[in-house]
């Protein structure tokens, strides 16, 4: 062979191996994106989270002013129903309505009133906004639950508009549930959610901090309370301590698993929200957390509730905006797919709501998990182990801290270490991308290893503005939920 031709075979099979490298993720994360289907771009340009310049121009808020936001999907298109709420004016009441045909672009559509209905706002002494709606689609048509209150009161109260399509016209049907300062019921009527049991029989969870979260059956010809009057069954409490509130209740039930699981949110609504959850194979509970406990009970550590699984908390991912107030939950089942909503504030101007919506992954335990990114289309494919070498941000939301988590470094080495060639920490990826962490604690941990088992998948990264793999999971010490991204560099 002559030496051109051993020149050209030699360039040649260098090409093929280094494509072979590439195609298989081996190395580092600049080509460890390969092979793998990515959700687009949200929009053309990373998005201002705080633009002055559409505070009164409704056409263009998509997702800003978006609080206590419930969702349902019709036909071919999901609508999150929401608290009259509004940065820099005071909103115009009426519950406002939005409308997307991919859960990441957001229409403002209107909203269902015109102004509160004369004797709410007797009841409540007055109150003009909106709090807290839920819909639902029963005997072909829809039911539109919506709450009044005279706030830091327990005037209350809990009405129904009924239509024949989810964008109306709406009509009121007046009360479902009520109470007053006066009366003796422990409970606050106000944020409905609604759900259906095993025998599709709807129930209404409710209630705030005044008293607790209750749930009582619905009767299915009217919409309103089986039996009139009755506040039904506690399912969680913290006590009536305002630094201490929960409210924003919403029940799923998951078919395959056979569990309902309520959702709660704790903290304050402006910095600390954050939303936890617990299970129960009855609909009126008890519902119990990762950790077995209770949410009925009332227990406090160092001033923070150590009951309830906290999946979603304040955070900040570098290079983007932080994020806090990140609760008052709604809760989608979309064929095989889950997704959670959730107000979020950004941090540097705390008045801005918006709408973040993320996929819910399921633990092998059993949990809901929420992605670390706002969904932006991406679908569930196999992830190599090749793919997620490299450089991630890590979030640990700890279950006694509620304030502000920011994420730290963490680095997935080749040989199967985490950060450092020789640490005794590892990891491995199964083929149903199931990445276990695992962290040497010996004489502590069962077998000397915590195992703390995530769920890999596709996301886009909105703080970096590109495509990039995330985890989500539970840690086995305490159920804390982690949260990862991948770091991706040009």
């Amino acid at each position: 062979m002559s030496k051109k031709r051993v020149v050209i075979f030699f360039v040649i099979f260098i090409v093929v191996v280094i494509g072979f490298v590439v195609v298989a993720g081996g190395g580092s994360n600049q080509h460890s994106l390969a092979q793998i289907e990515y959700p687009l771009a949200p929009a053309d340009e990373p998005i201002n989270m705080v633009n002055e310049a559409i505070l009164f121009n409704e056409s263009k808020w998509t997702t800003n002013h978006t609080h206590d936001g419930e969702i349902i999907k019709v036909d071919d298109s999901y609508y999150v129903f929401s608290t009259d709420y509004m940065v820099g004016a005071d909103p115009t009441p009426g519950i406002m309505v939005r409308k997307s045909t991919d859960l990441v672009h957001w229409e403002f559509v209107g909203r269902v009133f015109e102004s509160v209905p004369e004797e709410v706002s007797e009841h409540t002494n007055g109150a003009t906004i909106f709090w807290a709606p839920d819909v639902v689609e029963m005997n072909n048509k829809f039911y539109l639950y919506y709450s009044v209150s005279e706030f830091g009161t327990k005037n209350s109260f809990i009405g129904l508009a009924t239509s024949d399509s989810i964008e109306g016209p709406w009509v009121d049907r007046g009360e479902v549930f009520k109470t007053s300062v006066q009366d003796d019921y422990a409970v606050n009527a106000i944020d409905p959610g609604i759900v259906f049991d095993r025998n599709d029989q709807p129930w209404m969870v409710f209630g705030s901090y005044q008293g607790g979260i209750f749930i009582t059956e619905l009767d299915r010809e009217t919409g309103k309370l089986m039996n009139p009057g009755d506040q039904g069954t506690m399912v969680a409490n913290k006590g009536s301590d305002l630094h201490q509130p929960l409210e924003g209740p919403a029940i799923m039930y998951n078919n395959e698993l056979d569990y309902f699981y309520l959702t709660l949110s704790y903290g304050w609504l402006e910095d600390t929200y954050n939303v936890r959850i617990g299970r129960s194979k009855e609909i009126t509970g008890p519902y119990l957390d990762y950790n077995g406990n209770d949410l009925v009970d009332i227990a406090t550590r160092t001033g923070s509730p150590d009951v309830g699984t906290k999946i979603i908390g304040p955070y900040g991912f570098e290079n983007g905006d932080d994020w806090q107030g990140t609760g008052h939950n709604g809760l989608l089942k979309d064929g095989d797919d889950y997704f959670i909503i959730h107000n979020a504030r950004v941090e540097r101007n705390k008045f801005w709501s918006h709408l973040h919506v993320r996929k819910l992954f399921w633990t092998e335990d059993g949990w809901p998990i929420a992605s670390p990114q706002r969904y932006a289309g991406e679908t569930e494919q196999e992830i190599k182990s090749g793919n997620i070498i490299g450089e991630w941000e890590q979030i640990v939301f700890d279950r006694l801290d509620d304030r502000i988590t920011f994420s730290k470094k963490l680095t997935l080495l080749e040989n199967g270490k985490i950060n450092d060639e020789t640490s005794e920490d590892y990891w491995e990826l199964t083929n149903d991308n199931i990445l276990r962490l695992y962290w040497h604690a010996p004489d502590e941990a069962p077998n000397d290893y915590w195992v703390d088992s995530v769920i890999v998948a596709t996301a886009w990264d909105w703080e970096n503005w590109n495509e990039t793999i995330v985890f989500s999971g539970l840690n086995q010490r305490y159920g804390e939920a982690i949260w990862g991204k991948l770091v991706v560099h040009d």
